[in-house]
């Protein structure tokens, strides 16, 4: 039976930066998925302080400045589940069952009233209320969009003008390690909380509940905690670069341990887009599972290159499958990790060159659902290339 209140990361928190043997790292689709038989990493305590200090006196910190100034476009989100029937209750008549509210964070993005939030936060939801600031007052919000794979909805909520505080959204491109961010959101439910911290690392690639990999992803030290769920991460200009989604816990705990993952900010402005244009969201789909080839791998597996990237299956019917390139078909463990041997190596995507899964990944980011590419295997000792025609991403690789 559901709990009457659910944790808002659900099934994202542990989501986090998982890495198999050797590099290995499983894709669905032509994205990263995580590996179900690694687990995400320790590290240590989140840090708190406030990024930097402008003297004191009437101008405070930078952390209390942006708190000021960004605070009123922080929405708390609760989303209320419809409940479950089931077959036969006590009596034998029908009962209801499960439902709950999930609670989380969101912010404002424009004077029409639009916010964003995690999909993960709202999904499946019945009814959804926000609380914009430190008001308490509650305004009915509707999904306007969303987009599983990446794990962004966009949120619309009629409320009076004047209530409305977008916050202005930076360049997650810009962002780079050791810059200070601030994270405002409502952790545990305890709303308009504000934590600090800095970029911890960049180009970090987290499964989203979908199955399917989000790619450029923000890592930070702030304290991000289940119900910061998309809340926004903020540079020291004030500015949203992330939308904060998950964290690596460890010793099965469900609280931070100073990992935490942002999505970045171009990747939910462009979803944004898509929604507002179009009211859905399309990406670009290849249909493999597969892994980066690193020089210890193809030593301790004999292969032909030390580079490159190892199909392991193709999706039934995916454009891979069409366009003739295989998977493998044969089972091996290596010091505690399965891999599928016998499938084609890709090398190259358009003429250019694959050393890793990341390059691959990157390359599919750019292209769109019916856009074909050469694609260059080796298979058998020998190299062939292959046309495929990219396809749409499915809702789930489940």
């Amino acid at each position: 039976m559901k709990q009457a209140i659910r944790t808002p990361f659900a099934s994202a928190i542990l989501g986090g930066l998982v890495v198999g043997i050797f590099g290995w790292l499983a894709i669905a689709a032509g994205w990263i998925k995580a590996d179900e038989s690694s687990s995400a990493t320790s590290a240590t305590t989140a840090l708190a302080a406030p990024v930097a200090n402008h003297g004191g006196g009437e101008e405070g910190n930078v952390v209390n400045q942006i708190y000021k100034s960004d605070g009123q476009g922080v929405a708390f989100v609760e989303a209320t589940e419809a409940p479950e029937e089931t077959q036969f209750g006590f009596f034998g008549e029908p009962e209801q069952s499960g439902g709950g509210v999930a609670t989380g964070s969101g912010f404002v993005i424009d004077t029409e009233g639009h916010l964003l939030t995690n999909n993960h936060v709202v999904e499946g939801a019945e009814k959804i209320e926000v609380k914009l600031g430190a008001s308490e007052k509650s305004y009915p919000a509707k999904v306007v969009g969303a987009d599983p794979s990446t794990d962004v909805a966009l949120l619309k909520v009629e409320v009076p003008a004047n209530q409305l505080h977008p916050l202005p959204l930076g360049n997650s491109g810009d962002v780079e390690v050791g810059d200070p961010v601030v994270a405002i959101g409502n952790p545990f439910g305890l709303d308009r909380t504000v934590t600090s911290g800095i970029v911890s690392a960049l180009q970090r690639q987290i499964e989203a509940p979908a199955g399917f990999s989000i790619s450029h992803v923000i890592q930070t030290d702030a304290a991000i905690n289940p119900g910061n769920s998309g809340g926004p991460l903020i540079n020291a200009e004030g500015e949203v670069i992330g939308i904060n989604s998950q964290i690596a816990t460890g010793g099965g705990g469900n609280g931070n341990v100073g990992i935490g993952f942002a999505i970045p900010i171009d990747t939910a402005r462009e979803v944004a887009k898509q929604i507002e244009e179009n009211g859905k969201v399309e990406h670009a789909y290849l249909g493999i599972e597969g892994g980066s080839i690193t020089p210890q791998l193809a030593k301790a597996l004999n292969l032909p290159v030390d580079h490159g990237v190892l199909v392991a299956s193709v999706a039934k019917g995916g454009p891979a499958e069409k366009a003739g390139i295989e998977g493998g078909d044969t089972s091996a463990t290596i010091e505690g990790a399965e891999v599928t041997l016998g499938g084609d190596i890709i090398v190259k995507l358009e003429g250019n060159s694959i050393s890793e899964m990341e390059d691959l990944v990157s390359l599919i980011e750019g292209k769109k659902p019916g856009d074909k590419l050469e694609v260059t295997v080796l298979r058998g000792g020998g190299e062939k290339t292959v046309t495929v025609t990219l396809g749409n991403r499915p809702a789930s690789v489940r």
